[in-house]
């Protein structure tokens, strides 16, 4: 941590911005007239302009909501409170010119993750451009799109090594070409990378090449209004159950129409509409956090006067790297975390009665931060 921003405690100190979070990144993809940018703007409430370019990407943040930061800030006013949040990227709708489609593809390969849009929404006014609602048809459509393109990567790829092999005897090289090798046998099968049983190591090897259908894939099912009351049966009511079994993958029913007039209304007036609706709680809250679970990330919060705020970190980071997400100071001169369950902190009304109780513990290196941590970081220099 820098000096000016150290505090007496060695606690973290609430107002430091001396910081670099990466934003976790999520691309939004589908056909032309599924609704892909109405959900971009309901997620991230931007003002969406025409694109100057068919392959311009929008780019915006939607906050991570979080009740239990709400509530921690009704005890302890801060003067700043920070939700966790998320970078989502939408893309121009996939054509039948693969050409094109190869280049709306490129700005995606960033992403950590893989939002598809699904219409299953009738409007006579905007026909779907391949006839009758058909769900598995457009995800089998998408789905070929990307693995056609992960396909042309790892066939080039292969062809290079199996170049250099010829030249000389390389171990890695070898364990590379091996991988591939069962990455283009799923491929040409219609089996995407995402479903391949991989080794750590593995994974990482796969890491650089940023391979679409290996990207953990969200499925949002945009229907229509008639069936928002009943939004939670969409999956088995459109026989889409083998979909939500398939790994590293999630399924959200969405009402893209409803979200979009809510998103427009203040709190009193959207709680109304839901009520109306027998909605308990908005899709773009739903569907935010299903793409925050999809990427395996959880928040820990940190709590004072200065600014009640909620980390990102991925499930299974221990106390040192998770202070890493503060600054890299603090991972690097970690001591112990004084750790206490955001529950346990907000009947106690204070760190002060919370260690009266003995809620709150003093943990080590290899303590792993569980969803919901409230974390005071000790640290030297």
């Amino acid at each position: 941590m820098c000096n000016a921003h150290r505090d007496a405690s060695d606690h973290v100190p609430q107002g430091c911005l001396c910081y670099y979070q990466k934003l976790m990144q999520t691309g939004i993809i589908g056909l032309p007239q599924t609704g892909k940018t109405s959900l971009f703007r309901i997620l991230t409430r931007a003002r969406v302009e025409a694109r100057s370019t068919p392959n311009q990407p929008h780019v915006g943040i939607a906050r991570v909501p979080d009740e239990r930061l709400v509530k921690l800030v009704e005890i302890f006013h801060p003067k700043k409170n920070t939700y966790a949040t998320i970078e989502y990227v939408d893309v121009g709708g996939l054509q039948k010119d693969r050409e094109k489609n190869a280049a709306s593809l490129v700005p995606l390969r960033e992403s950590d993750a893989l939002a598809h849009v699904v219409r299953l929404f009738e409007n006579p006014a905007v026909p779907h451009e391949a006839g009758p609602i058909d769900a598995m048809r457009d995800i089998e459509s998408v789905e070929i799109e990307l693995m056609l393109h992960d396909l042309e990567q790892t066939t080039k790829r292969i062809e290079r090594v199996e170049k250099d092999l010829k030249k000389r005897k390389d171990p890695l090289l070898e364990a590379e070409l091996q991988l591939l090798q069962r990455c283009r046998q799923s491929l040409e099968t219609e089996k995407p990378l995402r479903e391949l049983d991989l080794k750590p190591a593995e994974q990482k090897m796969l890491t650089g090449f940023l391979f679409l259908s290996r990207k953990p894939m969200l499925y949002v099912l945009n229907l229509g209004d008639e069936e928002a009351p009943e939004a939670a049966r969409a999956v088995e009511k459109h026989h889409l159950e083998k979909l939500a079994e398939k790994p590293h993958t999630a399924v959200v029913p969405f009402c893209g129409k409803i979200e979009a007039e809510l998103s427009e209304l203040s709190d009193a007036e959207a709680a109304e509409m839901m009520n109306a609706y027998g909605l308990k709680e908005s899709g773009r809250d739903r569907l935010i956090q299903a793409t925050y679970r999809l990427l395996g990330l959880i928040s820990f919060l940190t709590c004072g006067e200065p600014e009640c705020r909620a980390w990102t970190i991925e499930r299974g980071m221990t106390a040192p790297q998770a202070a890493g997400a503060i600054h890299s100071d603090i991972e690097k001169n970690f001591i112990k975390a004084e750790v206490v369950n955001w529950e346990d902190l907000l009947r106690a009304g204070g760190f002060a009665a919370a260690r009266e109780r003995g809620q709150v513990r003093l943990e080590g290196k290899e303590y792993v931060v569980k969803d919901g941590d409230v974390i005071l970081f000790r640290h030297s220099g």
